[in-house]
């Protein structure tokens, strides 16, 4: 069995027995698909009717659909875990490129301060219980529940491939994707909704786009008078990126489930390689020059004060948002260009590289792709209607000149990383100690490998890079010098300084960074609501592209 099938725990290590195959695969899928559509446009239309004033669709609404999505997806992921999970050969094969360590990592990491979320928005609701409706403070809890729930079923779950209850498997798959979707739609409206007042309250500009949950009612009916109201409030609004990225990482590792789920894999089917080694703190110290993760921390740190201050500066009175403006803008370019450049020089770099590309099916890395890819469109749409309005506008003040440079820079970079990101991830591993890899070996081959024991003055641990039969002996490579030692780690290097730069990036908008709505050149060119709809639409795309450039350029790194 090749390197990425892990026969699963009831398995012996011969392959499996020959499944049947199903009648019409795609029929089920196309079943699954179409409950996923259904579900997902009726929580859409619930949802964007409530950012309308007028729309008699009230936060209750809301939640008590998010709520019985919700509770109907645990019932079947209890009865994946306890029945369909536990018939034989249910889980004939275990796919090593689906769920990386890392990955996982980032959704208990996501998954712990979406709880903490829930405790506080439980908190608020509580504060006047009195004047609430019950389903605001049971929404919390069932996700509480349902978040603890479904991060246990993909953590012992993503790299199964299913061969059980095939459609019923895939219909629960795709419902708890819609779910999924559902509450990151719902949280992506509720976090621009609370920004668009916190904005109000800096801009003469009028609103017209709200949700009624904000509206001056519930403020009349339920004032939140009392600090730890206050504290529980703004608590919860400040967690929500981590809402926000926890149902999109578990969408992204659903829909790989789904995509795996009755997928015959024979024992001659190899999937490319595996991901490697998992990096640790030893291996780092050998494998990077230093200098991509230095700077790299020095950008994230230089950024995270520029974003203080802009914020600071931004929230004051008017006469500050210029300069904040200023500030912000300059950082981004000069980031941006620093990461434009290091990911071409990534790319150049492998033009050196001899490894071959694989191309072999690969679930995961079709769906890292494809959302890396998706998810660029939404800065993309942005930077554009910010080029179209300073162009046409055609500015001469300072402001201007750095808004269209942070335009083109932003559509630039997005083009650079997506190449060099994408190309990294279709390249073959290097070659590791004991293991052949897919780069040619060129060095001096023994037959007989106490012949090494003789050499004078040989390095006591050569690099065996790979061995072919001979006889009762083995042939063997040895290279004293790594060729691919010095491309290797400038990648690393490349990797980490990306993934840092790709992390200041997300934390600037997720929390509050919103120079689309302090700059007035957009807003006089497009109107408040037109340009307000632009942005609430495409910039939650562009917060996940970051998140998930982090997760692939990690994986770049191990790969490297």
């Amino acid at each position: 069995m090749s390197e990425d099938l892990v026969p699963g725990t009831r398995e012996s290590p011969q392959p499996p027995g020959p499944t049947p195959p199903e009648g019409w695969k795609k029929g089920g899928r196309m079943l699954s698909v179409l409950l996923s559509l259904n579900v997902l446009l009726l929580a859409c239309s619930l949802i964007s009717s409530g950012a309308f004033n007028k729309v008699a669709v009230y936060d209750t609404d809301v939640f008590a659909l998010l709520t019985t999505m919700m509770l109907l997806t645990l019932i079947w992921i209890l009865f994946y875990l306890f029945r369909t999970s536990r018939l034989p050969d249910a889980i004939p094969y275990l796919d090593s490129h689906a769920g990386p360590i890392w990955l996982l990592g980032g959704l208990v990491l996501f998954g712990v301060c979406t709880l903490i979320m829930d405790v506080f928005k439980t908190g608020y609701y509580s504060s006047f219980y009195e004047c609430q409706s019950a389903i605001k403070i049971l929404y919390p809890i069932i996700q509480a529940i349902f978040v603890i729930v479904q991060t246990y079923f993909l953590w012992v779950s993503a790299k199964a491939v299913i061969h059980a209850h095939l459609d019923l498997t895939r219909c629960g798959l795709m419902f708890t994707l819609s779910t999924n979707l559902a509450i990151w739609m719902a949280a992506v409206v509720d976090e621009s909704v609370h920004h668009e007042h916190s904005d109000s309250s800096n801009s003469s500009q009028a609103r017209l786009i709200s949700y009624a949950r904000s509206g001056s009612t519930e403020e009349e009916d339920c004032p939140c008078n009392t600090t730890f109201c206050q504290v529980f409030k703004q608590g919860y609004f400040y967690l929500y990126p981590f809402n926000i990225e926890y149902s999109l990482f578990a969408s992204t590792m659903v829909y790989v489930m789904w995509k795996n789920v009755g997928r015959l894999i024979g024992p001659s089917h190899g999937h490319g390689h595996g991901h490697g080694h998992t990096p640790s703190f030893s291996s780092f110290f050998r494998e990077t020059f230093f200098i991509g993760p230095v700077l790299g921390v020095l950008i994230f740190v230089v950024g995270l004060g520029i974003f203080i201050v802009y914020e600071v500066k931004v929230s004051g009175d008017n006469s500050g948002i210029h300069q904040a403006l200023i500030l912000y803008y300059s950082f981004n370019i000069a980031c941006l260009g620093l990461m434009t450049l290091v990911s071409l020089g990534g790319s150049i770099i492998y033009r050196f590289d001899q490894r071959t590309m694989d191309h072999h099916k690969n679930p995961t890395r079709t769906v890292d792709v494809a959302l890396l890819m998706g998810a660029a469109l939404g800065q993309y749409a942005i930077s554009y209607y910010s080029i179209v309005a300073v162009v046409v506008r055609s500015p001469t003040d300072l402001l201007g000149g750095l808004d269209l440079a942070y335009s083109l820079l932003m559509i630039a970079q997005h083009i650079f990383q997506n190449v060099f990101i994408i190309e990294s991830l279709h390249r073959g591993p290097p070659a590791i100690q004991g293991k052949p890899g897919n780069e040619p070996v060129h060095g001096l081959t023994y037959a007989n490998q106490d012949a090494l024991h003789t050499l004078p003055d040989y390095p006591s641990t050569p690099r065996l890079v790979g061995s072919t039969p001979a006889g009762p002996q083995e042939a063997v490579t040895i290279i004293s010098a790594p060729q691919r030692k010095w491309r290797s780690k400038c990648l690393k290097d490349i990797s980490l300084f990306l993934l840092l730069c790709n992390m200041i990036l997300w934390v600037m908008p997720a929390f509050g960074g919103r120079p689309q709505f302090n700059n007035d050149l957009e807003l006089d060119f497009y109107g408040y609501s037109l340009w307000a709809a632009i942005v609430n639409i495409c910039l939650p795309f562009g917060i996940f592209y970051r998140m998930h450039a982090v997760a692939s350029l990690l994986e770049v790194y191990v790969l490297s």
